[in-house]
């Protein structure tokens, strides 16, 4: 990143935080501990471009990242490196951060190495004995339930349903699971928790973006966005509004996700930042938060499932 690139930057974190008083970076202690995260960019499906790398460069999303973590007093480690994961690797982190599609255990679309088997559990275990884990976007496209790297074709239909106990491992662990979106567009996100790190600038702002539409709730969640459907174009909008971001604890790790982060423009706003470095800290164990259960109140019609697209005949 060049020394412009990282002003550039620097100006706009700083263009969202300074307007509102304490902030997740203006929270950091400079004598606190730093908190090390890994930010793990596996494209086994669709390879988002705020994650592809140039030859030589970081990613875009790993250029903001790189600006704001060291006021955040966060170390990010960045990789697509699926072979590395093991116990002892992740011992060497506070919060594994995914931005990763598929399944993981396949090679797919980026050719770099997969999760195995025991790396997955590795880092179930790791969230589950005190880690964190962060999700943003298509982490939630990630270890559908029942798809596999020798199955990617399966059909959406299966999507379709809420699994409840039965649902993926992973997609219990992260509270949540994609099921597709429409085309890109403009909409509004409530806010369930003013409280939480970097959500209150969310209410009922407006955002340009590719919205998921997503299914298979854990009844545990605190609910931190709620994602607006009136007015929204397209059959996997029609239904009650539903969280897109939210916090919840597994075992003894804390997880949170949000669904926003497919645009660059959507990265480059402060609002986003603010609200992601709020939940990389919290689930790091750099701050705390209330999160009680709050999913029936927040979003009473979460649980309905959207009109399957009507599939489209050849010819």
């Amino acid at each position: 990143m060049t020394r412009r690139e990282m002003l550039s930057l620097s100006a706009l974190l700083s263009a969202g935080f300074l307007a509102k008083g304490v902030s997740p970076l203006q929270a950091a202690d400079p004598a606190a501990v730093r908190k090390k995260i890994l930010f793990f960019t596996k494209s086994a499906g669709y390879e988002h471009s705020v994650i592809k790398r140039k030859e030589g460069e970081l990613s875009y999303a790993e250029k903001i990242l790189s600006a704001a973590g060291p006021s955040a007093g966060l170390d990010f480690t960045f990789s697509k490196d699926g072979s590395l994961f093991s116990p002892e690797y992740l011992d060497g982190f506070d919060a594994i951060f995914f931005y990763t599609t598929g399944d993981l255990g396949a090679v797919g679309t980026d050719g770099q190495p997969p999760v195995s088997v025991e790396g997955k559990k590795a880092l179930l275990d790791a969230v589950a004995g005190g880690k964190g884990f962060v999700g943003c976007h298509s982490a939630s496209d990630t270890y559908h339930t029942g798809e596999t790297g020798e199955k990617p074709s399966k059909s959406i239909a299966s999507r379709y349903h809420n699994y409840g106990e039965k649902a993926d491992a992973f997609i219990r662990m992260l509270g949540g699971e994609f099921i597709k979106h429409g085309e890109q567009q403009k909409t509004r996100l409530r806010v369930a928790d003013a409280a939480f790190p970097g959500a209150v600038a969310w209410d009922h702002a407006e955002l340009h973006e590719e919205w998921y539409s997503l299914k298979d709730f854990a009844p545990d969640l605190h609910v931190i966005l709620v994602q607006e459907t009136a007015g929204m174009v397209g059959p996997v909008y029609q239904r009650p509004a539903y969280p897109c971001t939210w916090a919840r604890t597994h075992e003894r790790g804390r997880v949170f996700y949000t669904s926003l982060g497919h645009r660059e423009d959507v990265w480059s706003n402060p609002k986003f930042q603010e609200l992601l470095l709020g939940g990389l800290r919290w689930a790091a164990g750099a701050i705390e938060a209330e999160i009680s259960p709050n999913l029936e109140k927040a979003a009473p019609g979460y649980a309905e499932i959207p009109p399957q697209d009507p599939v489209k005949k050849s010819g």
